[in-house]
């Protein structure tokens, strides 16, 4: 039979600490990333990405970085007087892995009704496709 405890000595809330390494704590990251598609179109890598209500010249920056490429944005609250407001705001960010051999400086970005385009030229290895390897017996 278990130990007798006292009611008074069990908090009616659980531990704020506890409720911030929850699981559910893990979805306010994904409310922070940038929603993308991505497909290879014509030996280009293409991303998209949801980006509606910034200024892409202040808010959006892009960086390549040990080939992986890092979309950063901000969405500056607008100060009106609102009933409600289901608009994120706050920094958004998304990392992805670039194709090897990727040169940074051959990467262009466009910017036109809240999406972002990036387009990766892809290298010529990357463009044959998968090389069949022969298993020896």
């Amino acid at each position: 039979m278990g130990a007798l405890e006292r009611w008074g000595s069990r908090t009616l809330f659980p531990d704020l600490a506890e409720f911030f390494e929850s699981p559910l704590s893990m979805l306010r990251t994904a409310e922070s990333a940038i929603r993308i598609e991505d497909y290879v179109d014509d030996g280009k890598y293409v991303i998209r990405a949801e980006l509606p209500g910034v200024d892409p010249e202040r808010d959006v920056e892009i960086t390549v970085s040990g080939g992986v490429l890092r979309l950063h944005a901000e969405r500056h609250e607008e100060q009106k007087e609102a009933n409600r407001s289901e608009f994120r705001y706050g920094s958004l960010s998304r990392s992805l892995t670039l194709p090897e051999g990727v040169e940074a400086e051959d990467i262009r970005a466009t910017y036109d009704k809240g999406i972002l385009t990036v387009t990766v030229p892809m290298p010529e290895e990357t463009k044959k496709g998968a090389k069949r390897i022969p298993v020896e017996a």
